[in-house]
């Protein structure tokens, strides 16, 4: 019997479907040191994020967490499934917005819509995708959405 080998990978542009939704799990918990360590990293100075006290005193009542780091997360689970090992370059983001904040102690749950795609017309063996992402929290409130261009190899 001959021994099969499988590789972790993410998909080649010809397997791309427009209309796919990919769910990305397990889900994610945001801590307060994911926070606080993404937040100081990225010399990100906001109250928001930091001070516990005077956050408190804001309409939401606690600290946030870190837009950019509900982006990057977002866009983070989906490599595993999408685009490990055949991903060239990320080409840009559109449309992103949060319309609902992620605080300390909250499950992120991403899913992926692949909206578009066509054949590099100059790098031949590639082609770009468009990517829907969209994050919810563990109560189906979406905190964040982006639209995503990436150019991702054909299969060899």
């Amino acid at each position: 019997m001959s021994e099969k080998t499988v590789e972790q990978r993410g998909l080649y542009f010809e397997e791309f479907e427009l209309g796919t939704r990919y769910l990305h799990r397990p889900g994610r918990t945001v801590t307060e040191a994911d926070n606080v360590a993404f937040t100081t990293m990225t010399m990100n100075t906001q109250a928001l994020h930091l001070d516990a006290a005077w956050s408190a005193s804001q309409p939401f009542g606690q600290r946030l967490v870190n837009s950019m780091f509900t982006l990057a997360t977002m866009v983070g689970t989906s490599v595993a499934q999408l685009t490990q090992g055949t991903l060239v370059a990320n080409l840009g983001f559109s449309e992103v917005t949060f319309p609902a904040p992620l605080f300390h102690g909250d499950t992120m749950y991403s899913e992926t819509v692949v909206e578009d795609k066509r054949l590099s017309s100059s790098r031949p063996g590639q082609g770009i995708v468009t990517l829907r992402h969209t994050a919810r929290n563990q109560d189906g409130v979406i905190v964040a959405t982006a639209v995503r261009s990436a150019l991702v190899w054909c299969v060899p």
